[in-house]
């Protein structure tokens, strides 16, 4: 009988550790991810808008700032000739780009606010993309935050690049070209800070608000831009209000107050030293205006305003009001997620 040399049987190989907590990648990256993929469309359209309007501003506060400066020149040196040569197409040019700009800078919150409006919450709400997101261990509340934070990364550094870039032309012609806009003006004050990054964001966090409210594309799209468009409006009319203005008293000879800038009020002051509005008569050297201003006891102008030197001043306070109200609709973002899907859950829990 033949011995048998006896193996042991080979062993069945051991089952892999479970991985640990710790390895496996959080949600927010997956949210992140995910979130870009998905609107990968928005992406590339805002960095190819972004760069085609920085590469506009380049050019307008380079170039055509320099041929208009020149044009400027040229027209000056005329003197009271009648006959005079000088590139007035380069002023023109100059004019017209410069106010297309102006415009480009100042409609990006509300592009940003239809967009959010709309693709970023309103359509995921409306095809039932977040309720699937929301089944795949992520909360609402880290669903939203994503959709808020990084939109609001890339919106920070593309408009303000755009506001920087719009500065920048804007000092370049400033005193070179004498039709260019005073810092004062209307758009050219909103589009030359950080006020249209505010803007922005604030846009961004009324587009989700009114996507959560509505759940439809479409009316969360005209009450996001509409919303928006009113935040802009109000603070057109509060600006001369955010900072204390410099008050300025001069005489009646001059055809209107003097000081030159923002202005708040101006008007007469009478001998007792009341403040009235302004007739708008004119100079009292004219006898009519003189008549006018004698019947109202007025012994001279008064204006209260904001200089140049209020610029940043006026800059950096309307900045921190419109963040304050951005992160306001934010909050009031969230308290809708939470309601919203605090209800559903009860409904379910219950049946």
């Amino acid at each position: 009988m033949t011995a048998r040399t006896l193996h042991p049987a080979p062993s069945a190989p051991s089952a892999a550790p479970p991985a640990s907590p710790d390895a496996r990648p959080s949600a927010r990256p997956r949210q992140i991810r995910w979130l870009l993929r998905l609107h990968r469309p928005a992406l590339y359209s805002w960095a190819a808008l972004v760069l085609v309007l920085a590469a506009g501003l380049l050019w307008l506060g380079g170039p055509l700032t320099d041929a208009a400066a020149e044009g400027w020149r040229q027209f000056s040196a005329c003197g009271m000739a009648e006959a005079c040569a000088y590139d007035q197409p380069a002023i023109l040019r100059y004019r017209d780009f410069y106010l297309y700009a102006t415009i480009a800078v100042l409609a990006v919150p509300f592009l940003v606010a239809a967009w959010a409006g709309t693709m970023l919450t309103g359509r995921e709400l409306e095809t039932g993309t977040a309720g699937l997101a929301w089944t795949q261990s992520v909360t609402p509340a880290r669903w939203l935050a994503a959709r808020l934070l990084v939109p609001a990364a890339l919106v920070t550094a593309g408009t303000g690049l755009l506001a920087g870039l719009h500065h920048y032309v804007w000092s370049a012609g400033r005193g070179r070209i004498d039709t260019a806009k005073s810092w004062y003006d209307s758009s050219t004050f909103f589009a030359n800070g950080p006020v249209p990054v505010a803007l922005a964001l604030t846009g961004l966090a009324v587009g989700a608000l009114a996507g959560l409210l509505w759940r439809r594309s479409l009316p969360a799209l005209i009450t996001s831009v509409a919303a928006t468009g009113g935040v802009f409006v109000a603070l057109h009319r509060a600006l001369p209000y955010l900072w204390p203005t410099v008050h300025r008293v001069s005489s009646l000879k001059l055809d209107t107050p003097a000081g030159v800038g923002l202005s708040a009020h101006s008007g007469v002051v009478t001998s007792s030293g009341e403040q009235l509005p302004q007739p708008w008569c004119g100079s009292s050297v004219s006898p009519q205006c003189r008549a006018v201003y004698e019947k109202l006891d007025a012994v001279g102008y008064f204006r209260d305003y904001h200089p140049f030197s209020h610029h940043w001043p006026l800059q950096l306070t309307a900045t921190a009001v419109v963040l304050a109200l951005g992160a306001l609709l934010t909050l009031a973002a969230f308290r809708v997620l939470r309601a919203r899907t605090g209800a559903v859950r009860g409904m379910k829990t219950a049946a």
